[in-house]
Parts: structure tokens; sequence; C-alpha cells
């Protein structure tokens, strides 16, 4: 696996610490703006034309520009680290439905909260239009392919694409993601030497794709203040309103994923006291929140598994190697919630079908962006092209996303460990290797 570069730089400030800077060295500015000189200042209209507006979409197109390798790779590689399925036999099986299953609810769940809070409504219509004209101009390369997009049976179609190449230069997000799960199922299914090598090709691509990821990253605090800048001078205190509202959403989504539907299912398909799977799982629960890594945590997620929850080897190695890249409740909840968030803070009004496009989408990123450092930002940014809502809003949340990276961290690796649980139930015959203890 690449290494797990954060853009902290050699032995400077860590990059939330800048982004949170940037976060608020633009909310402050951006605020004073609006209230001082007005929005439709000259000097200001000139120094967001022709600055802010500018930086903050290169960013985007930098962003975009590695998606799609991103995606591909990680996805294939996601579905292809379950080659020892045959030899695990239905654990593998096991842990793959039981991953798509909980997934489902945790974005189900932040769907519901979303439109039942609607944490982004309110804003003044006039402003939030006149953003989203702004930003349609500086996003039309991105959103324009949307315009366009089939519904209904034909959407379902497209779902497999007549030519991948076409549908990764379209953005056609669905069909790429379907081709990637399809060769990664060919990848577990057949082994020869040529698929190892064409294997290593594509993990290297990852690598590649994340250390660029990386490399880009480290432009988020300039990205962050210019889009709080804009946002800012636009909306004075009705910004703060919406994004105070937005976090407390994700938070009490993540919360009830993790004390309630972890309990329910450790309760009713394992028969394991949920009380006594938290009072173990609580050193790898702070170090996930600590590092805000689920590949970070792994290590502690294997001697909690091993010692405090007396799993056995051979099943907690298998479902927690797999779970650090592919098992994130916590991720694909997250990109749900943010996805129609943005929608409402823009008034842009997605139908149930659209909705339900962005669950498919956000179960499927949730393996998909695993490992990625801010891997699930392209992801949020790209759905909200495939819905009609712009992209830079992503801005929004960029300056409160470190935060909410260790909360879904947390969510993530308790996640594995509870998954790890449930696999484990029905594989009471695994012979555990030698100190293997209780």
């Amino acid at each position: 696996m690449a290494q797990t570069n954060h853009g902290t730089g050699k032995a400077g400030m860590p990059l939330h610490w800048k982004m949170a800077i940037g976060f608020m060295a633009g909310l402050v500015l951006g605020l004073v703006v609006h209230y001082g000189a007005g929005a439709d200042a000259g000097w200001v209209k000139t120094f967001t034309t022709y600055v802010t507006q500018p930086l903050g979409t290169l960013f985007l197109r930098l962003i975009f520009m590695l998606v799609i390798p991103l995606l591909f790779s990680a996805l294939v590689m996601g579905v292809a680290e379950m080659g020892d399925v045959r030899a695990l036999g239905r654990i593998g099986w096991r842990t793959l439905a039981y991953t798509v299953v909980v997934s489902g609810i945790a974005v189900v769940l932040g769907l519901v909260l979303v439109n039942w809070l609607q944490p982004g409504a309110g804003v003044d219509p006039a402003r939030a239009q006149q953003l989203l004209t702004e930003g349609s101009e500086r996003a039309s390369a991105i959103v324009s392919s949307t315009r366009s997009q089939p519904r209904g049976l034909d959407m379902l179609l497209t779902i497999v694409p007549d030519n991948v190449v076409k549908a990764a230069a379209e953005n056609t997000i669905l069909a790429v993601m379907f081709f990637a799960l399809m060769l990664g199922i060919g990848l577990v299914l057949t082994r020869t030497r040529g698929t190892e090598v064409l294997m290593r090709g594509i993990e290297g691509l990852f690598d590649v794709s994340m250390t660029l990821i990386g490399l880009v990253i480290r432009l988020a605090p300039y990205a962050v203040f210019c889009f709080m800048f804009n946002l800012a001078a636009l909306f004075g205190w009705e910004l703060l309103r919406s994004l105070g509202a937005y976090v407390g959403v994700v938070v009490l989504a993540l919360a009830l994923h993790l004390f309630v539907v972890y309990s329910l299912v450790l309760k009713l398909a394992a028969g394991y006291s949920p009380r006594k799977f938290f009072k173990g799982v609580q050193e790898a629960m702070v170090m996930a929140f600590s590092t805000a890594s689920s590949n970070a945590t792994l290590p502690t997620a294997l001697r909690v598994a091993d010692e405090k929850l007396g799993l056995p080897n051979r099943v907690s190695r298998f479902v927690l190697t797999v779970g650090a890249t592919a098992n994130q409740n916590g991720t694909a909840l997250f990109e749900g919630v943010t996805v129609l968030f943005l929608a409402q803070f823009f008034g842009v009004d997605l139908t149930l079908t659209q909705q339900v496009t962005v669950m498919f989408v956000c179960i499927l990123g949730g393996i998909g962006t695993a490992g990625v450092p801010a891997g699930s930002l392209p992801v949020v940014a790209l759905i909200c092209g495939m819905v009609g809502v712009p992209p830079e809003g992503i801005g929004l949340i960029l300056g409160v996303d470190r935060f909410l990276d260790m909360c879904r961290t947390t969510l993530n690796v308790t996640g594995d460990l509870m998954l790890a649980t449930v696999v484990s139930k029905g594989e009471k015959d695994v012979p555990a290797p030698e100190g293997e203890s209780d």
C-alpha cells in the first residue's frame, strides 16, 4: 500500500491546522466584506472573479483530473482483495454481504435525517441562485454532462457501459464503477500469471493516484480560503447557521449508526453483547479518532480483536484487513449527507430517483475511496456533478472536514470490528493459531 501521506510537510504545521486557518481567515474576511463593503462592490467582484474563483476552480480541476483513476483502481483492488474468498469459503462472501447491507443502512439513515432536519434549507433563494449561476459557469465542463442524464429504466441500463473509455471521459461514474466491480470479480475468479501482473499494475495506478491526491490536497488550505471568502462574502451569517446544522446532522447520524445499528446487528446476527463489545474496542476507537486513518489503526484493531474480543485470528485478519479498505460505513454515510446538504443549500430539488442514485454511488464509494487521504472529497464533488449540484460547494465543508473525518473514521474502524465479530459467529470451528488469547 502506498504511503499514507496526509500532506503535512516535513516538519511544519499539520495540514488540518492549515485548513482550519484558511477556513477561519476566509470566513472572517468574507464576513467583513459582506457587512462592510457589500457583495456588490466593484473591487469585491474583481477580486473574486480574477483571484479567488480561478484558484478554487484550479483546485477542483486537479481533483477531478484524478478522480476516475483513483476510484477505478481503488474499487478494483477492494474487490480483488477478496482473492482469498475461495480459500476462506463463505467468510469472504458473508463479509461482502454484511458490508453492503450495513453500508446501505448507514446511507439510508443519513438521507432520512437530512430530509427530515433540512440542515441546508432556509438560505435566501436569490443569493443561493446567484452563487449557483456563478458556480455553473466555473464548473460547466463538469456539470454539463449531468443535464442530459437518462432517467428511469434508461438510467439503469446506462449503468452497464457499452464503451468504458467513453463512460470515463463523460464522467459517467456508475458505469465506471460497474466495470471496476466486474474487473475485480474477474480477478478474483481468474488466477494466472497474467492476472497477477495486471493486479500489480492496477495497484501501481492506485499508489500513484493516492500520491498525487496527497500532493493536490496540500493546496486545500488555499482553496478553503478562496471558497470560504466567496461564500461568506455572499451569504453572511446564513452560512454559519447552515454549516453548524450540517455538522450536527452528520454527527447525529454517525452516533445513531454507531450505537444503535451496530448494537442491533451484534445482538441479532451474532448474539453478542453490545456493552461487552464497546468496552472491548475502546482502545481502537480512540486510536481511530486520534489518527483519522483506518490503515493506521489496523494494527491496534487486530490486537483488540485477538486480546479483547477473542476472535479467531484467521477470520479477524481477513475481515479487518479487507474492512480497512472496503467496509467504510462512516464514509458512505458522510458522502450521502453532504450531497443532500449541498443540494438543499443551493435549492436543488433532488427527485427520489436521484436520491436513490446518490445512495447507490455512496455505498460503492465507501469501497472505492477507502484508505485514500481525503478520499471523500472527490467522490462528493463528483456525485454533486452527477445530480446537478455545484461541485465547488464542497468548499463549505472543507474547513470542518478534519473533525468529521475523525468521527467517521471511528465509525469505520468500529464497523470493521463489528463485522469481524459477526462473521466469526459461524466460524467457531476455524482453528486458532498458537498464542490466541481470550
